[in-house]
């Protein structure tokens, strides 16, 4: 099969396109072939070694094993089983939960030993990926690029909005609206808890579409009058703030906050260290709380609401496989609203796709009929 491995920490010329072994599942897990993968920082930070001390980057303390396959969003169908899984399974089209961990129903995602596929296990940047079946959910949606934006990303804005919970009569501060968890942030927190919701982008170029996912009033985190601008338009501090940029609008975000108000950082995409002056939590009570993925039971209600319809998917653009490089520079460009998914070459073509609710719109380099593309 054709993959795409992490073979050490660094740059993108660390990512080695390469012809392996399809893997052969265990008694205890299934064969997925792969239809689409969302990426996430998380691949791009665990290969550029921003998690860990002393280059070590991963969700277990000891580092990455080299080489790694990345990619954990991943949609696809099973077509082979160990011996001790059920033949059922064979032809589900399927989304993969991005970790196993032996915690109990609730604190999955703070076991000790919990471990990341795409980090502690080989992920979906491959044409097939091996893993338990109890962590294969039906997909929420009927289209594979659809389903993959979710898994990590939506996983980790439903667990942030829970920690916060919010009321309808509250205001909610987004950072990095138009990422993947800032889009999710957005329609979880308005749609799911009918909170108001300011989204903070880059680019107000993005007004319309931030509006369309739920989204009260967009901002540009660019303004050199930002708080005044937060303040001015909630008619006073806000109740909660939603934050996966860190250090470049920490000031910001502590500054507008109401006295008990409540902030969840789940990213630091605008800077991993910042300068906390105390008294300005214990002085206006604020609590902060560190949010990362979620739970199995979150994740179910996660997937239940987008097979509602109440949460969309928000996709900027695809990528075949062999250009994951290109792929994970691409990510990290401004301006962009949405998620970036990987798609294996004998699935799709390179191809701009925007999905906003029922509209999608292409923009195809060759002809492909789209029932291939989706």
């Amino acid at each position: 099969m054709k993959a795409v491995q992490v073979i050490g920490y660094g740059d993108i010329d660390k990512l080695k396109v390469v012809e392996i072994a399809i893997p052969e599942p265990k008694d205890d897990e299934v064969l997925i072939k792969v239809k689409a993968c969302g990426i996430n920082n998380t691949e791009i930070w665990m290969r550029e070694g921003a998690y860990g001390e002393d280059s070590k980057s991963g969700w277990r303390e000891e580092g990455v094993e080299f080489p790694r396959i990345p990619g954990s969003d991943i949609t696809g169908v099973v077509v082979k089983v160990g011996k001790h899984v059920d033949e059922f399974m064979i032809g589900k089209d399927i989304v993969v939960f991005p970790f196993t961990s032996t915690g109990p129903e609730g604190f999955e995602h703070i076991s000790e030993d919990m471990s990341f596929i795409g980090s502690e296990y080989d992920g979906g940047y491959a044409e097939y990926v091996v893993w338990p079946p109890n962590l294969c959910f039906d997909m929420p949606l009927t289209k594979y690029i659809e389903s993959a934006v979710f898994s990590v990303s939506g996983l980790t804005a439903w667990h942030m909005v829970e920690q916060i919970k919010p009321h309808s009569e509250e205001t909610i501060l987004v950072t990095g609206a138009n990422g993947g968890v800032g889009s999710m942030n957005v329609q979880i927190a308005s749609k799911i808890y009918g909170a108001k919701v300011i989204a903070i982008v880059g680019d107000l170029g993005l007004t319309k579409q931030m509006k369309e996912l739920g989204a009260t009033h967009v901002l540009s985190y660019k303004s050199e009058t930002l708080v005044q601008e937060i303040i001015g338009i909630n008619g006073g501090p806000i109740d909660s703030v939603l934050d996966v940029v860190g250090d470049s609008l920490f000031k910001t975000v502590i500054k507008v906050l109401k006295k008990g108000g409540k902030l969840c950082i789940a990213g630091s995409i605008g800077g991993q260290k910042t300068v906390l002056d105390l008294r300005d939590i214990y002085l206006k009570h604020i609590t902060i709380f560190g949010s990362v993925l979620g739970t199995q039971k979150e994740f179910k209600q996660m997937l239940d609401a987008i097979s509602e319809g109440k949460i969309q998917p928000v996709i900027d653009r695809t990528f075949p496989l062999k250009d994951a490089g290109l792929a994970q520079t691409y990510f990290k460009t401004t301006g962009k609203l949405g998620k970036i998914v990987l798609i294996p070459e004998d699935f799709c073509i390179s191809t701009w796709i925007h999905i906003k609710f029922t509209l999608v719109t292409f923009v195809v380099t060759t002809t492909v009929p789209f029932s291939s593309v989706l």
